[in-house]
């Protein structure tokens, strides 16, 4: 079949991107699913700090590719052996698939899956090859998606059926963000009742930790970015309390407010010196948990003494720690009853062809959450 998809041939292309084009939008070859897989007509995908480093080389990948991890859908076909999903229902997508059988699956941790994870590396699907082409040779499937496309077809374990009644402009963000997010407030950090936190970093991932802590409970909660306009919005959002990072005395602003740190805090921005803000105003004994990634040759350096004598935990987070067929629908029934307004996270809607300036509006921090709607 044919689709419509954003390819990216080459990483770090200059800006502005929607001069220099580095997503190009081409129709492909789609083959349909095989034994185990689905085809998911995409309805809407978000635009992600993930995607922006690969577009600017932070991170190598397989070339050429259709970029996009968080997104949702709708069945449109199975493939052999999927018995337990219908044509019609509403999917979101998962870029962290778990096969049930590596060391780390039947430890109790499927977002750390071995097995999957070397396929996504490779630019294939968990199930083996690729089933993009353009002009007869093979496109890598991004993250083991691809969904900045019309239609993808993905093996079942990346796919978790949400209701038919989130809209899926909000669906979306539960591939990524909400489960990146709110997986590293409440499973990473098991943030309590009355705890004191602070999230560094407000993009649609730290605003999600940030609701996170809220429905965990925390008494206090600390914001802090470099963007006003971000402080503001965690304000409103739940946040007692907002620090803009580029005040040269933030961290000992933050130290006294908090009586010596906060028991967690959550680094969410994915730069080095972002997790050593997080580091240096986390309290005696307390977590510093990490959800953001920095460029792949990024190094950190961290008082070794210290971490020991203070009995620090330095934690990274990927997706959240998250078991998704328990997570995402609880997250969801949280969304629902209004204690995620994951919604309240959305700056624009756009289409396919609006993708490179997007990507633009994202590097600038002008935006939270972008989600391309593909109708």
């Amino acid at each position: 079949m044919k689709v419509k998809g954003a390819v990216l041939y080459e990483q770090g292309l200059p800006r502005p991107y929607a001069q220099s084009r580095p997503l190009r939008i081409e129709t492909l070859d789609l083959e349909g699913p095989r034994a185990g897989e689905v085809l998911v007509k995409v309805r809407a995908a978000g635009l992600c700090h993930s995607d922006l480093s690969t577009i600017e080389g932070a991170r190598p990948r397989p070339l050429p590719t259709v970029i996009g991890h968080e997104g949702a859908g709708e069945i449109a076909a199975l493939g052999e052996g999927v018995t337990d999903l219908a044509v019609g229902d509403h999917v979101v997508f998962i870029f962290a698939p778990s096969c049930g059988a590596c060391r780390q699956c039947v430890s109790g941790r499927p977002n750390l899956c071995t097995t999957f994870n070397a396929a996504k590396q490779k630019g294939d699907l968990a199930t083996g090859g690729r089933r993009l082409q353009l002009a007869g040779k093979e496109v890598a499937h991004y993250a083991g998606l691809s969904c900045f496309a019309e239609q993808a077809v993905v093996p079942r374990n990346s796919v978790q059926k949400i209701p038919k009644d989130v809209p899926f402009a909000d669906a979306a963000l539960f591939g990524c963000a909400v489960v990146t997010g709110v997986g590293a407030a409440v499973n990473t950090a098991e943030t309590k009742p009355g705890d004191v936190v602070a999230v560094v970093g407000l993009g649609g991932v730290g605003l999600s930790c940030l609701l996170g802590t809220i429905v965990a409970g925390a008494g206090r909660i600390l914001a802090v970015d470099v963007h006003d306009d971000k402080l503001a919005l965690a304000r409103q959002l739940g946040a007692t309390e907002t620090f803009n990072a580029r005040e040269p005395d933030c961290i000992e602003r933050i130290l006294k407010a908090t009586d010596g740190g906060v028991d967690a805090a959550f680094e969410m921005a994915g730069t080095v010196k972002a997790m050593e803000l997080a580091y240096k105003i986390t309290v005696r004994g307390g977590k510093t948990v990490s959800a953001g990634l920095s460029p792949a040759a990024a190094q950190l350096t961290l008082p070794h003494y210290q971490m020991v004598q203070d009995g620090r935990q330095v934690l990274g987070s990927y997706m959240g720690g998250c078991v998704i067929a328990r997570d995402v629908p609880r997250y969801i029934g949280l969304y629902k009853d209004r204690k995620l307004p994951v919604d309240r996270l959305l700056s624009a809607r756009i289409g396919l062809d609006e993708v490179n300036e997007g990507f633009d509006r994202l590097a600038d921090a002008a935006v939270v959450r972008q989600v391309i709607l593909f109708d």
